[in-house]
């Protein structure tokens, strides 16, 4: 093959190709520590594959035999469809809790910062007492993101 009938073909596959390698953008990691209802409470959450979402609630106790004391729930199931975030956790001493809401960006300015991602939702509260009767409280929250160390 002579130059002058390969020149049109490298020119032709040179102009097909891209500027620059472009990657798509990547989804926001809102994994991450948030403030929970109480200063030193907070919620761990683990964005992984799929829109699947594992972590807990840490918290202070409220009962008699637990007032005070700092408890750890699992979420028993956590979901993250596109920045619709829902949990809902383990029961411990009676008492679990149920998340639906959203993701969004806060004030925060970088993730160094907090609040650059906050929780935004009906967060209800689930309490079981001696009589197996199962009592509800539900309240608007906003958790607020603790910030990264980069």
């Amino acid at each position: 093959m002579k130059l002058a009938e390969v020149l049109p073909l490298i020119l032709l596959t040179c102009t097909s190709l891209p500027a620059g390698a472009q990657t798509p953008p990547s989804a926001p990691d809102y994994s991450g520590m948030y403030s929970f209802q109480r200063e030193g409470e907070f919620v761990q959450i683990t964005v992984e594959d799929a829109g699947h979402v594992t972590g807990f609630v840490s918290r202070f106790g409220d009962s008699e035999s637990d007032r005070g004391a700092f408890l750890d729930q699992f979420f028993k199931q956590g979901k993250l469809d596109g920045t619709k975030l829902t949990f809902t956790t383990d029961t411990v001493h009676g008492v679990w809790f149920d998340f639906k809401g959203t993701i969004e960006r806060g004030p925060g300015k970088t993730p160094a910062d907090e609040a650059y991602y906050v929780l935004k939702g009906t967060l209800t509260e689930y309490h079981t007492d001696a009589n197996k009767a199962v009592t509800s409280k539900s309240h608007e929250v906003i958790f607020k993101s603790f910030p990264h160390e980069t």
